[in-house]
């Protein structure tokens, strides 16, 4: 059998880094230096300053690029870092729609840097292919997806908005981060480049801060290297290292994480506090039979919104098990309150105008039994119940 013939699951183990060919270590060596002696003068080796690469950073730009079944992968030092250097493909005078529940760190960039550059945005909301034609310029230039999208968890049919952009010419870029290659895979999709803040369920462990990018067509690839190489924003090696041991868990976190998440989305659904539930999982999802269609599974993260911001402060106050924090994907369960965390860079009117309310709450479901962690909720939700009660009184 060749390597092609294996399962995603497999493939996370036995690839062409799996052991070391010089010692069979079975782990990528890291390989501190910042530079490389050259032997000749007149002809350098592979490598020759770790900006430009290194051969602990180029495993994982190599496991990166099999998994989402691209030609070559790119490594940065963020997740922002990656979205940052893709944008750089762009120039002054472009035009880019855009996602408009995108993360909140995108849309800073793209409100408050890229315009400074003259390169101008679209905000759409990408599961309405009319709206997304009807945003559509004579400068656009790519078409940025992020889906599910962060935090109300949108899906955008990918092969759909992909032709779009094909169709005028443009790039497409797709946020991959919620669902990862063991879920989704953009650029089988039509996607032009893939990318990911591997900080989340990529590594899974809250350890690493760390950005990827995968590319299927060589000359963009050619590109976007050149990019990474002057904008200089690339991954440690250190942190190279510990993203490679997280993938090679990637596909049971995700087996046993979507699961809870799919079961405490059922429970959410039916609480009395708890007045809406997004989560693609669920049947009643607007996307969800495009989520069924384009993906193997709705991922682990789902976002609710409870009855009141009363009841919001209640429950954070009183909910036990998961960490709040910004960030997600991890081993432990994350709660996150996106106007203040993941979006805080987005203005208050702009949040409201996408649905991300005070009341709005994100869970990235981790590795705990799900039935402690509704357990756990339902408690913190009584003992809300309980302290409206007694304000009525």
């Amino acid at each position: 059998m060749t390597n092609q013939e294996f399962s995603f699951e497999t493939k996370l183990l036995h690839n062409q880094h799996k052991f070391d060919p010089t010692t069979g270590g079975v782990s990528v060596p890291i390989q501190h230096a910042s530079t490389f002696h050259q032997t000749d003068i007149d002809q350098f080796g592979k490598y020759d300053y770790s900006r430009s690469g290194n051969p602990t950073r180029e495993a994982l730009e190599d496991i990166i690029a099999e998994l989402e079944e691209g030609t070559r992968g790119f490594a940065f030092s963020s997740g922002m870092a990656a979205i940052s250097t893709a944008f750089l493909l762009l120039s002054a005078g472009d035009h880019i729609v855009i996602s408009e529940d995108v993360y909140g760190g995108t849309f800073r960039m793209v409100t408050t840097v890229l315009t400074r550059f003259n390169i101008e945005h679209t905000f759409v909301d990408m599961t309405d292919l009319e709206s997304v034609k009807a945003a559509i310029q004579p400068n656009t230039r790519a078409l940025y997806i992020e889906t599910p999208s962060n935090p109300l968890l949108k899906v955008t049919d990918i092969k759909a908005v992909c032709d779009i952009a094909k169709s005028i010419g443009a790039w497409s870029f797709v946020d991959n981060t919620f669902l990862t290659p063991a879920l989704q895979k953009p650029l089988n999709l039509g996607a032009d480049v893939v990318l990911h803040s591997a900080t989340k369920f990529l590594s899974g462990h809250s350890d690493v801060v760390a950005g990827l990018a995968v590319v299927k067509d060589p000359e963009l690839a050619d590109r976007l290297g050149s990019l990474q190489n002057s904008f200089g924003a690339v991954l440690g090696v250190q942190d190279a290292w510990l993203v490679m041991r997280g993938l090679k868990t990637l596909s049971v976190r995700m087996e046993h994480s979507q699961k809870g998440a799919e079961k405490i989305a059922e429970y959410l659904k039916q609480h009395q506090l708890v007045s809406k539930v997004y989560y693609p999982g669920l049947a009643d999802h607007p996307q969800h039979s495009i989520q069924e269609n384009q993906a193997t599974g709705a991922g682990a993260v789902l976002s609710f919104e409870l009855e009141s911001e009363e009841t919001f402060r209640s429950f954070v106050n009183h909910v036990e098990l998961p960490v709040f924090a910004v960030s997600l994907g991890a081993v432990e369960s994350i709660l996150s309150y996106p106007a203040k965390m993941s979006h805080a860079a987005m203005p208050v009117a702009e949040r409201e105008k996408r649905g991300i309310t005070n009341s709005l709450l994100r869970l990235s479901v981790g590795l705990e039994n799900p039935d402690d962690l509704i357990k756990d909720f339902d408690l913190a939700l009584k003992k809300s119940a309980e302290r409206q009660t007694v304000t009525t009184k």
